[in-house]
């Protein structure tokens, strides 16, 4: 009996960890930075990129997966995402480490469209630039030059809910709809927003990262989705407006919560208006 409690203990401490290996740590990183199996990725704009970003990286920036029309966000075609990293040298075989400016929406953007092309190790750089530069690590503003690469990843469909889904989850106790936006948004009382889709509840993004502007701990994550009622026995559906601020949510519900059911409505609340839908305040 002791023996299954010591291996089940084990099962448990090996299981967390992987969940915990999604966030990469300054510290690590500075470790792997000439490793050749690893690539690291800028998701910020071409200017930002430009200002400084950590030594060797390219910039792949979160825009470039938005598709041209009046609907801003959707994503383009698989086969436009494959081409967009392999012309950035970003193949599904490397350890593909993604960072940002720090507030780490821009970088779980792109971590999550890599994971849904069926990339099997992609990391997030916990605390982004900020940590980087804090810890002194080094940082350029001169363009890095890599070769074309193939990506062949596999899409995962599975990873998306679309606008009839949420709609379905109406008034279903097993399915949860989360705004990840600010809560001005949530309400309407901002300028550009409209309110939220009917039945879906609020948790800030911005409510996920620590004063350091790291991802806050497994229990205190479980607390705050616990406390509006998102547990691991639901179906949870995340959404923003455009679909880039529901990486972190998916990450630490579905990395280091190890929520099974965890899907983006990557239409976000703009394709929702666009379809003519309603939206409450």
């Amino acid at each position: 009996m002791k023996k299954l409690f010591i291996v089940a203990g084990l099962l448990f401490l090996f299981g967390s960890l992987s969940m915990a290996q999604d966030l990469i740590s300054v510290a690590d990183l500075a470790k792997e930075l000439k490793n050749p199996d690893y690539i690291v990725v800028s998701a910020e704009i071409p200017t930002e990129y430009a200002k400084v970003h950590i030594t060797g990286s390219v910039n792949i920036s979160y825009k470039d997966f938005f598709k041209p029309g009046s609907i801003e966000g959707l994503m383009i075609a698989d086969a436009d995402i494959a081409k967009v990293f392999a012309e950035d040298g970003v193949s599904e075989t490397k350890k593909i480490v993604v960072y940002d400016e720090g507030s780490m929406k821009y970088a779980s953007r792109v971590y999550w469209i890599l994971k849904y092309m069926g990339a099997p190790n992609v990391m997030v750089l916990n605390g982004g630039l900020e940590a980087w530069k804090a810890g002194r690590k080094p940082v350029t503003k001169n363009p890095s030059t890599v070769e074309k690469a193939s990506f062949n990843g596999k899409a995962n469909p599975g990873m998306i809910a679309s606008a009839d889904d949420v709609k379905a989850a109406a008034g279903k106790s097993a399915v949860v709809v989360v705004d990840v936006r600010e809560a001005n948004e949530y309400k309407g009382l901002d300028g550009k927003s409209k309110g939220h889709i009917p039945g879906s509840i609020n948790i800030e993004h911005l409510a996920l990262l620590d004063a350091k502007g790291l991802m806050k701990s497994k229990d205190e994550l479980e607390k705050i989705f616990a406390a509006s009622g998102v547990t691991k026995d639901k179906t949870i559906y995340l959404y923003c407006a455009t679909g880039v601020r529901t990486g972190k949510a998916y990450i630490a519900l579905t990395k280091i919560l190890a929520y099974p059911n965890v899907k983006v409505y990557d239409g976000g609340l703009n394709e929702w208006i666009a379809l003519g839908n309603k939206v409450d305040k």
